[in-house]
């Protein structure tokens, strides 16, 4: 990409954030196959041409590119001096419009570059079913005259596809049962990928009579998606965790021990391709006392296989732990420190690990190697709780990276 000028238009797109596509798109919603036939075809006037293209990376989102200008025009539109107002003028992609006034609609939200012998713009989100976009070149704006000052267009309409709800929640963790009154986050998976913004109106904590619980969440902009826009990161919010913070003295804790809440995931959420889910999810608990004490590993139960055997290890918590860290902060390796290839599993309401091997266990030395930043439910990492009090001063008092528990295989 070091070839390319890339400006990103942080700008107010008429495809909102509430129905875009994530990542990933159902192959009926916007397959390039589907949308080539209704495209429009690509407009050729004297030199230019301006037409769609894939996106093989990210199908939801196709191409705008503008060929045939000269290497005096590229040149310049290299330079730092070229701006997002000029690009918008130069080249414009927007939902069509049905007058005969184009500029009224708002240009989308995206990136403009210069690649070779081109120059194009990239949607910063996925495109909504059943609209039609246009890019729209105006050879007039180019910092270099080239003779030709003829407006041309390309329009893609995207298919609507079937718009029966599919999409469900598939999993919240923990899934404990009962839930310490410092729990720091909970993890929502969906059975596939959903849209973003203005979130949390979908997602209410309710207390016992039914009633929601006030700003029980961090809410943030940059939602805490994965990659696969198929599971969500909710955070309670820290100032309702931590002792000797306003929120928690003014309002007081989000969560209650002795006290039963639900969290509740309302089916007006859209999904990636802009349906509503098929049905609402409700996760009911009850908290539990506050916990501040950090894992230990010296507590743990450790369950060791034989050798020449294929049975699992399993080490065993006294409390749940973090699902989503607990996975990837839990290693074995051999005598060398060279991991082990292999299988995890968290159950037991996040209480079991459990490590299968891709081959019969060798005899010998093991590790089992974690790292310290590993999580319980509230945060705690090994070597230091997540609670402090602020006017304790307590400090970290394990600085190593990760703890190391030697395993013999016999």
């Amino acid at each position: 990409m070091n070839q390319y000028l890339a400006l990103s238009v942080i700008i107010c797109s008429i495809v909102t954030l509430q129905s875009h596509w994530g990542r990933r798109l159902h192959a009926k919603s916007l397959s390039m196959e589907s949308a080539q036939a209704s495209q429009s075809a690509p407009s050729t006037i004297s030199r230019y041409t301006i037409r769609w293209l894939p996106n093989l990376t990210d199908p939801a989102r196709p191409r705008v590119e503008v060929t045939g200008l000269t290497n005096t025009s590229l040149t310049l539109l290299r330079s730092p001096n070229w701006r997002l107002k000029d690009w918008r003028r130069l080249l414009r992609v927007q939902v069509e419009s049905k007058n005969s006034s184009q500029t009224l609609l708002p240009a989308m939200s995206g990136t403009y570059f210069v690649g070779g012998s081109a120059i194009g713009f990239e949607p910063d989100y996925p495109l909504k079913p059943g609209l039609s976009y246009q890019g729209i070149f105006r050879p007039a704006e180019l910092p270099a005259f080239e003779g030709d000052r003829s407006e041309i267009t390309a329009v893609l309409r995207v298919p609507t596809g079937d718009l029966t709800p599919a999409t469900v929640v598939t999993h919240v963790y923990p899934t404990a049962d009962v839930l310490p009154e410092n729990l720091l986050k909970f993890y929502v998976h969906f059975s596939a990928p959903m849209s973003r913004g203005n979130i949390y109106d979908f997602i209410r904590l309710l207390n016992a009579d039914g009633k929601p619980v006030e700003l029980p969440f961090l809410e943030i902009d940059e939602e805490l998606w994965d990659d696969t826009m198929t599971r969500l990161t909710l955070f309670i919010d820290p100032g309702r965790i931590k002792r000797g913070v306003l929120p928690l003295e003014d309002v007081g804790p989000a969560l209650e021990a002795g006290k039963r809440y639900s969290l509740v995931i309302d089916s007006a959420w859209k999904d990636g391709t802009g349906k509503p889910l098929k049905e609402s999810f409700q996760k009911l608990f009850l908290v539990g006392a506050p916990d501040r004490e950090p894992p230990d590993p010296a507590k743990w139960k450790v369950q060791i296989p034989t050798s020449g055997t294929g049975s699992p290890l399993v080490v065993l918590f006294p409390e749940p732990m973090d699902n989503a860290i607990t996975r990837r902060a839990i290693y074995v390796a051999d005598a060398s420190g060279k991991p082990i290839d292999g299988q995890i599993v968290l159950s037991d309401q996040e209480r079991r690990w459990s490590f299968q091997p891709l081959g019969p266990w060798k005899p010998g030395e093991h590790q089992l190697v974690i790292q310290t930043t590993i999580e319980d439910l509230a945060g705690n990492n090994i070597g230091k709780p997540f609670d402090v009090d602020l006017f304790e001063g307590v400090q970290r008092r394990l600085t190593t990276s990760t703890v190391k528990l030697p395993l013999l295989i016999q």
